[in-house]
């Protein structure tokens, strides 16, 4: 199953708790007003895993599509729909495959660049 799905899944499901716990919360009854607000805080912490988790993926994404272009890489965005798709397990495969070797300053315009590389792939210069 896909990260997206579960995200999905776990955000809907804490909206569902939320909302059994609102209605539990109009009764009179105070241990019902006890467990709705139980069943709030739950229901807030799955939200925040699930926002973490987003948040997480996002940054993996971006690291994705800035190492390969860092690297010479051209198909960056190629590389990140890999990871997006398959997850850690695309994120191993990325890390297996992409070239090796020291990074370094680009003395024209500062972006990381490998040390072999013959020129720039930010700005185009060569070394």
């Amino acid at each position: 199953m896909r990260i997206s799905h579960l995200l999905r899944a776990g955000f809907l499901g804490s909206l569902a708790i939320a909302s059994a716990a609102g209605c539990l919360a109009l009764q009179d009854d105070a241990s019902n007003a006890a467990g709705a607000a139980g069943c709030f805080a739950c229901s807030g912490f799955l939200i925040f895993i699930v926002l973490a988790a987003i948040a997480i993926n996002v940054a993996i994404l971006v690291w994705v599509a800035r190492d390969a272009k860092a690297r010479g890489m051209d198909n960056a965005v190629l590389w990140m729909l890999v990871v997006f798709f398959l997850g850690i397990i695309g994120l191993v495969i990325y890390l297996l495959v992409r070239p090796q070797g020291n990074m370094i300053l680009c003395p024209n315009c500062g972006n990381k660049k490998l040390q072999a590389s013959v020129k720039c792939p930010h700005c185009g210069a060569g070394s």
